[in-house]
């Protein structure tokens, strides 16, 4: 009988939160001997969901040691945030200021700087940009495919950059006339006599 109590109050201790063991109540004819092994098994319990957590905790601890950004993360760390900004804020501001500027006053030496700049800031701006897209949505398909899609966003850059370069260079008024022969017509053929 003694032995069927000591049983039923092991079952209802288990029941009980962790916090509240320690206080339990135990029934008046229960001889400390049995109150004995009950500490014990309390003391057992706890230590058991103590070392636990803690090794949860070490194991959180160790999964989260941030690791120095690579070549191809242009979207992590302040200072890629901060570069990205100051580039979205140059971009806004130096461009109309150009584009409305006669072209009188801006052709030639500052017309090729301009757009080597512009060229350079606007595909640093969508590297950037579409890192920030590849962080996003690229691990919710896989995460094996973080490294290529960077290494793709990375291309995109540089094809921008090449391709704007060439145009600033090489193109007549060069990104400001390219942008600016979008809304004229077209020169009139001269017929050949």
């Amino acid at each position: 009988s003694r032995s069927e109590q000591s049983i039923s109050s092991l079952t209802y201790l288990r029941t009980v939160p962790v916090s509240f063991r320690l206080v339990a109540v135990t029934p008046p004819s229960t001889s400390v001997r049995s109150m004995f092994r009950i500490a014990q098994v309390q003391s057992a319990i706890a230590r058991r969901s103590v070392s636990t957590s803690a090794a949860a905790i070490r194991r959180r601890a160790l999964s989260t040691t941030p690791k120095p950004p690579g070549p191809l993360e242009g979207d992590a760390g302040a200072a890629a945030t901060h570069v990205h900004h100051a580039i979205t804020t140059f971009l806004a501001v130096a461009t109309p200021a150009v584009f409305m500027v006669p072209d009188s006053w801006t052709d030639g030496f500052v017309d090729k700087a301009f757009g080597i700049l512009v060229a350079a800031n606007v595909s640093a701006h969508s590297w950037v940009g579409l890192n920030y897209v590849v962080t996003d949505y690229v691990p919710k398909v896989s995460k094996a495919l973080l490294g290529p899609a960077r290494i793709v966003t990375a291309g995109f850059g540089a094809i921008t950059l090449f391709g704007l370069g060439k145009v600033a260079v090489t193109s007549p008024g060069g990104i400001k006339g390219c942008v600016k022969s979008l809304w004229s017509p077209p020169p009139p053929i001269k017929a050949e006599e």
